[in-house]
């Protein structure tokens, strides 16, 4: 995200001194006052005090050029706590691959001891007994870890060593544009930083801000289902990619009591209450231990190997809003983050912002009724960052991406909206007969890499997310001339929303947005806009600036990480009172993964535990007989892997022009072939002489066919490696999983004569020669940039149900280039 810079912003004048700021060359460089770093295009400024130095245990720093301190003092055959390489993949096998249930391991184990009795040797050890709290209606217990260890054992992962920031920073362009990517590039952090280092005794430290997370889900029985809330923590420090990624940047903290009550009094107001105050009772309590070294640092190791003394603080909560409006003590339909009335939301001019201090003067000032009704303050509720220094839950939660945008804005009420008006505009029959065109076009649309395809278009009764998200990228095209021109504008405005990466663009895609959702009014489709996650958008630019990209803050990162941090352990326990046994399972499987990367740094994962034995076993004198045996495995082996491969893989067909000619039904093919050697013979001469058939080069030999090319590219926005590289397979393919063929669209630079109608996306069609056949060429694979996809111009017919998604380029005369396919896409088009 860019914007322009500072000094033009009046939502920080408090931050306008950049002579506070001096740059630095390197990590492990000395200052370099009124020097800028590249980095590409951008200039990084890093913060002057909290600079991240490197300290040794006992928290004297040192040279910032030393090396550092080994890991451990372990042995490379030390697999403490396992008893060595076999028991450590073992449990690594059963915990985090096969997921194997407590009874049945047991049942493994006691089957190993038994062939092991006659070798007097036992399996992996003992096991640690299970402590079960007692659970009663009187009483709620709220299972937690020390959040210090675990950020610790965040800290001290080398697999972050080149993912993670020690110091906040800014990025700047050329033209002078603030830019903000990961958490540390935000204004938030910089700002808590210059409050922190008000003592010159922290000048040197590490600020870490610790991002907290929760989320209630659902483990779905046969009979029913089972409820948890579980707890989740991030540090700010670590890229958005790797938080996205999990790669253990997101680590359970613990499960919340959930209150129960029955159904007469589930809206009682002192019900509400007493689960509101004891959410955030539980949350004082969890995170107290953190309170200290928000005011004294402490030592912690860092991905890099070295220590440095390290001050905690908090930083945003992310949530989806039912539980926003929990933790900010807000009534139901009111905006925890500023002052408009929630019968008026998105109001007149730029909304006054809450904070903790004003909150606590109207408390203390004004009636309860006047609080609820006129403020949408709720008293009884004492939101528990109140107790820590610094931290403010109105400034603190995060945008939510997944709630806000794509479920909420777009999901819940345009989609919705469409078919309101249909209804509202049509008779019942006809409204049914155009919602089912629509369904017919979305399911008729061309495959993509990476494009979830909806057979039966959006018609489905359980939504989630990645459904929703899908959508968005083929929706559009598909009501157009269904619906009012203005509807296809609101759409297309909301979807620039979503994609660009300039603040000043967003806001102007807002605005835009806000405008044309007024013919959703004018019909009535609805009374008013006054809906909390599409008000949310308001407030965007701003939390960007605050906290980066907002693909590092949202719900889906913790949403996601429910699968492995609880489903997957409640299918692992007994079922009975497993909440305990849950947490154990995350134990367990945190201590594998920080027991994975230590042997890992040390050098000990290399090869394979058989490897290992092998070689172990070449020293003994057991090897000639042992060798035998694996030469004859290994012979078997072999041969299973050529009958396989003689089986399964089809090697590329090489035919010459004239059989190709034929296959491909092209009879202009040696010609094309032609056309193309004549263009790569002048490739570099600025006036070309005309291609003449008659004196250009023939070839009519063999040719190497591929139906298949891969392209790699950067796209940080979307799916892909932490580095920020994508790759996407471009498929030519005769028969696609059996079925008819997949020819895909790739960008390739001609001309400019495209149309861009209200919609937003390019219209290209065909071009054809005067007979009106096809213009054909061949074209260099240099020339290839990236898979396109397009969507065709559907017209105001109704869609006959023959055509299938396999026709999508061949029975239409116009599409539109679906800029919306994924960020780089946008980026391109």
């Amino acid at each position: 995200m860019s914007c322009s810079p500072s000094p033009e912003n009046p939502a920080f004048d408090s931050q306008q001194d950049f002579g506070n700021a001096h740059l630095l060359e390197g990590a492990d460089e000395a200052f370099m006052p009124e020097q800028g770093v590249q980095l590409g295009p951008l200039f990084r400024t890093f913060h002057l005090h909290l600079t991240g130095r490197k300290c040794d245990v006992h928290s004297n720093f040192i040279d910032q050029n030393a090396l550092p301190p080994p890991r451990t003092e372990a042995l490379p055959t030390d697999w403490t706590p396992y008893e060595n390489w076999v028991a450590f993949e073992t449990v690594e096998f059963l915990y985090t691959r096969n997921q194997m249930s407590g009874g049945q391991i047991d049942t493994l184990l006691d089957l190993w001891a038994a062939t092991l009795i006659k070798h007097d040797d036992s399996p992996l050890g003992t096991r640690p007994a299970e402590n079960v709290l007692p659970w009663t209606t009187a009483e709620y217990d709220v299972w937690f870890c020390n959040p210090c260890l675990l950020v610790h054992n965040m800290l001290s992962n080398p697999d972050f060593a080149a993912e993670i920031e020690y110091v906040p920073y800014r990025d700047y362009t050329d033209d002078n544009k603030h830019c903000y990517k990961n958490f540390l590039s935000g204004d938030w952090a910089w700002k808590q930083v210059d409050i922190i280092t008000q003592d010159p005794e922290t000048h040197g430290l590490m600020f870490v801000p610790l991002i907290i997370g929760s989320d209630k889900t659902t483990v779905s029985v046969a009979t029913g289902h089972t409820e948890y809330h579980p707890l989740y923590l991030l540090i700010g420090n670590i890229f958005n990619g790797v938080q996205r990624a999990h790669c253990n940047g997101v680590v359970l903290v613990g499960f919340l009591a959930i209150p129960k009550s029955t159904k007469e009094h589930l809206d009682d107001k002192d019900f509400r209450n007493f689960c509101h105050q004891m959410f955030h009772s539980s949350l004082a309590k969890i995170f107290e231990p953190v309170k200290l070294n928000m005011m004294v640092p402490n030592v912690a190791r860092c991905p890099n190997s070295h220590y440095q003394r390290v001050i905690y603080g908090l930083g945003p909560y992310i949530t989806d809003y039912p539980e926003q409006v929990a933790l900010s003590g807000v009534v139901q339909n009111w905006c925890p983050k500023c002052l408009n009335n929630c019968k008026n939301l998105n109001g007149d001019g730029e909304p006054l912002l809450q904070c903790r201090h004003h909150t606590d003067l109207m408390v203390q000032e004004l009636p309860h009724a006047h609080l609820w009704h006129k403020y949408g303050i709720i008293q009884e509720v004492m939101p528990f960052m109140n107790d820590f220094p610094q931290a403010d839950i109105h400034k603190l939660l995060s945008p939510d991406i997944l709630h806000q945008i794509i479920k909420g804005t777009f999901k819940d009420h345009l989609v919705d909206w469409v078919e309101q008006y249909l209804l509202l505009t049509h008779q019942a029959s006809d409204a049914a007969e155009i919602m089912d065109n629509i369904d017919q076009r979305i399911a008729v649309v061309a495959p993509f890499a990476g494009l979830q395809r909806f057979p039966e278009g959006c018609g489905f009764k359980q939504w989630t997310g990645d459904d929703s998200k899908a959508l968005m990228k083929v929706y559009l095209p598909t009501i157009s001339s269904h619906v009012p021109q203005d509807v296809v504008c609101a759409f297309s405005a909301f979807l620039d929303f979503c994609y660009i990466d300039d603040l000043t663009q967003l806001q102007d895609a807002l605005s835009r947005f806000h405008q044309y959702c007024e013919i959703f009014k004018t019909t009535g489709v609805v009374l008013n806009f006054s809906y909390p996650c599409q008000h949310s958008l308001s407030h965007y630019s701003l939390m960007i600036q605050l906290f980066g990209a907002p693909n590092g803050l949202c719900s889906s990162i913790t949403e996601s990480k429910h699968i492995k941090a609880v489903k997957e352990p409640w299918h692992h326990s007994s079922r009975y009172k497993a909440l305990s046994q849950m947490l154990l399972t995350n134990q367990c499987l945190d201590k594998i993964a920080a027991a994975w990367s230590d042997f890992e740094a040390r050098g000990m994962l290399r090869g394979s535990c058989l490897s290992n034995a092998l070689w172990a076993l070449r020293e003994s004198d057991c090897w000639t007989t042992a060798q035998m045996k694996m030469k004859t495995t290994m012979m078997h082996f072999k041969h299973v892997t050529q009958t396989v491969c003689s089986k399964f893989l089809v090697p590329g067909h090489s035919p010459d022009v004239p059989v190709l000619m034929l296959n491909l039904n092209l009879p202009t093919l040696p010609t094309l072939i032609q056309q193309f050697l004549h263009d790569q013979l002048h490739i570099d001469n600025n006036e070309p002489p005309e291609f003449d058939p008659a004196m250009a080069p023939t070839y009519m030999g063999r040719v190497s066919v591929f139906s298949s090319v891969a392209a790699s590219f950067y796209a940080p926005s979307d799916l892909s490696g932490t580095g920020g590289m994508r790759c996407e397979h471009i498929q030519a393919m005769p028969s696609w999983q059996g079925g008819p063929a997949r020819n895909d669209c790739v960008f390739v630079s001609m001309n400019d004569k495209v149309s861009y109608p209200d919609t937003g996306m390019y219209l290209v069609a065909p071009l054809t020669n005067d007979d009106g056949t096809l213009d054909l060429s061949i074209i260099h694979i240099n020339c290839i940039f990236h898979a396109a996809h397009l969507i065709p111009l559907y017209g105001s017919n109704v869609l006959p149900r023959a055509i299938t998604l396999h026709d999508s380029c061949n029975v239409f005369r116009a599409f539109y280039v679906n800029k919306y396919a994924d960020h780089h896409a946008f980026e391109v088009v």
